[in-house]
């Protein structure tokens, strides 16, 4: 099973249907989400998002929050001067920041998408020995990653680049062309969702993407279950 995957079948059930087991807290967390719901062609990828204040339920998440509050100021002291990145990668990603403080919103997107994207690949069974790990920036500069990986550097670096958290969503969704878990960042501007995915150097709408079934989305203070028409296959989620 894809370790996209294990995190996404397991916060979505979280998320959802663990209601159902009487916990208080869990319960809560449902009526919360439900009481928001949105749907229509402005919903990510055409779901309907239930939303809840809460990052209650998301562990791995709420791990790299809190890391990178005790890291921010690291990650300042770089972008403002060369001498104080630790490492080659934190210079180049500063480089990256300088550049493209200077262009549009649209440009410092590409800017963000393309310096992560040519990072490689790794599975969290590779680097960190386990099936599911969520990395900091930090830790995937120096050691790289995979998909939600890719998701969350260009988050807080998007956020270094002057994006509010409320334009950006992690994206844990179901990828019906390949058939395993994934994960994109999202990005809100006026009208239009735009999606960056380390699978392309290309930053098109949400609405392009048809093969891609959301499960869940996240930003710094919120969090969102999507349901979506297409379901993912039944067999999958019993396995997770």
């Amino acid at each position: 099973m894809s370790r996209c995957l294990v995190a996404a079948i397991a916060s979505l059930l979280l998320a959802l249907g663990s209601a159902a087991s009487g916990a208080p807290a869990a319960a809560q967390s449902l009526a919360d989400m439900v009481k928001s719901a949105q749907t229509g062609s402005g919903a990510l990828f055409g779901s309907k998002e239930f939303r809840a204040d809460s990052l209650r339920g998301l562990p791995q998440w709420q791990r790299v929050l809190r890391v990178m509050r005790e890291q921010r100021e690291a990650f300042v002291r770089c972008a403002a001067s060369a001498e104080a990145c630790a490492t080659p990668m934190h210079k180049a990603w500063r480089e990256m920041l300088q550049q493209a403080k200077g262009l549009d919103q649209a440009g410092r997107l590409k800017a963000v998408n393309g310096f992560f994207n040519r990072i490689p690949y790794r599975l969290d069974s590779e680097v960190y020995g386990t099936a599911e790990y969520w990395a900091t920036p930090q830790e995937f500069m120096a050691r790289s990653g995979d998909c939600e990986d890719f998701a969350i550097a260009k988050f807080f670096a998007l956020r270094q680049l002057g994006f509010d958290a409320r334009q950006l969503r992690v994206v844990i969704l179901w990828d019906e062309i390949r058939n395993i878990g994934h994960a994109v960042l999202a990005v809100y501007r006026a009208d239009e969702i735009l999606i960056l995915d380390n699978l392309s150097g290309l930053i098109v709408s949400h609405e392009r993407y048809k093969h891609y079934i959301p499960q869940y989305s996240m930003n710094e203070t919120t969090r969102w279950a999507h349901v979506h028409k297409k379901k993912i296959p039944n067999q999958l989620a019993r396995r997770g």
